[in-house]
């Protein structure tokens, strides 16, 4: 059994696809390339450098993976991108590897749903389950958690960091640190509230979303300096002992923060 290429695309010889791939009209895979089972390629995609891509992911037309990135100092050096399983990606997205100057490695993990035109680049890392809307740029460096929401049109700053669950709005500029649960948006970014929606649909208890909300407000409502909204939250858990593990969670992405927190 061998993949199903169209006979128009050119795959070289030392690519690596799994029998069940399909590869369609016009596509370009390069050498260094691994694509696993059932993902599909579409019309005209170009996948070229240290690429490897999971399973049952589907690319549509048009996309460009793999190249190298928009970095003056990269010089060729044999770095990665990484695709996990599930996810799909429309039309005319462009994700490149990663560079020597950080993890040298661009990462993408399962079950995200990337619209077109998105824009990927060097070390950036997206988690699992996120949806990044037409046109979202994320610059190098990048680090985007499980299950946000990144609005169209949206550019985010290199090195900025999105947490887990948070909603950033249409053609926000993202250039601080969005902690997890938040809901964002504008130019100049805003936290407009918790993403309390985004949690309901995920299962949170209601004890769970009340203990995030008391930790929101000492973050964000009472005036707080930021030291002081730290050490008031590590106390929520003791009255709300449900949300102990979206506290630590909220916590230590704010300690973590280098380049400060959108507040």
């Amino acid at each position: 059994m061998a993949p199903n290429i169209h006979s128009t695309a050119l795959v070289d010889a030392a690519a690596q696809l799994d029998p069940t791939v399909t590869v369609g009209p016009y596509a370009v895979i390069g050498p260094h390339v691994q694509i696993g089972a059932r993902t599909s390629i579409g019309a005209h995609c170009v996948i070229e450098g240290h690429t490897r891509i999971g399973e049952d992911n589907r690319i549509f037309q048009f996309s460009s993976l793999g190249a190298a990135p928009q970095d003056k100092k990269y010089a060729g050096e044999p770095t990665r991108l990484e695709i996990g399983h599930r996810n799909t990606i429309r039309e005319f997205c462009t994700f490149n590897v990663g560079t020597v100057q950080d993890r040298g490695v661009t990462t993408i993990g399962d079950d995200n749903w990337i619209m077109a035109y998105v824009h990927i680049a060097h070390d950036c890392v997206v988690g699992n389950q996120t949806i990044l809307a037409n046109n979202a740029t994320l610059a190098g460096h990048v680090q985007v958690g499980d299950q946000a929401i990144i609005g169209g049109l949206t550019g985010v700053h290199q090195f900025s960091r999105i947490g887990a669950h948070v909603m950033a709005g249409f053609a926000s500029r993202i250039s601080q640190d969005v902690p997890p649960f938040m809901m964002v948006d504008g130019n100049p970014l805003a936290v407009r509230g918790l993403n309390l929606e985004g949690l309901r649909r995920r299962g949170f208890s209601a004890q769970r979303m009340a203990g995030i909300k008391q930790a929101y407000r000492l973050l964000y409502r009472q005036g707080l300096t930021l030291e002081a909204a730290l050490s008031a939250m590590a106390d929520v858990p003791h009255s709300h002992p449900e949300a102990e593990g979206d506290i630590a969670l909220l916590r230590d992405f704010v300690i973590a923060s280098q380049r400060g927190i959108a507040r």
